[in-house]
């Protein structure tokens, strides 16, 4: 099962490298890591996506509980949330496909932020599901290049990490 865990830490050299240790010393897959700074300098919030049964999930939060770095590991999987992605994405954009690619970016509601003759580069936020589908409804032999963020979320209503 798809967990979404999201963690503050001491935000100081090498605290990323003890928690990606942690999950490769016990061959626990990151499918997804994203980590900056919070509105406190000193702390920087991570939200990091694995997989695997509620009883590895637990083994795993107990394990980040014990590095000296971690101030706090919730999985927001467990209750209702938010989570979003960013992609931006380059397009080849020649003649007729121009249009379709536009009509394609306002359905999905992305932007187009940067245009060339020959290209567009668009941006768009959403779950990793709208992401996907935006790909797979263009032809393959247009995408010149992809750049996802991963995922960020935060947990619905007042609760707070």
């Amino acid at each position: 099962m798809r967990h979404i865990l999201s963690l503050l830490l001491e935000n100081e050299a090498g605290a990323l490298s003890r928690v990606s240790g942690l999950f490769s010393a016990r061959a626990f897959n990151i499918e997804s890591l994203t980590v900056a700074p919070t509105e406190d300098p000193t702390v920087s919030r991570m939200t990091l996506v694995t997989s695997g049964s509620d009883e590895i999930i637990e083994q795993i939060t107990k394990h980040l509980n014990k590095l000296v770095d971690v101030i706090k590991v919730i999985d927001l999987s467990e209750s209702r949330h938010i989570e979003r992605e960013l992609l931006l994405i380059k397009l080849s954009a020649k003649n007729e496909s121009r249009d379709e690619i536009k009509r394609l970016v306002d359905i999905f509601r992305g932007h187009i932020i940067d245009v060339t003759d020959s290209s567009y580069t668009i941006e768009m936020t959403g779950s990793g599901e709208k992401l996907d589908a935006f790909i797979d409804a263009l032809d393959r032999k247009l995408i010149l290049e992809v750049v996802r963020s991963g995922v960020s979320g935060i947990a619905r209503g007042d609760k707070a990490i």
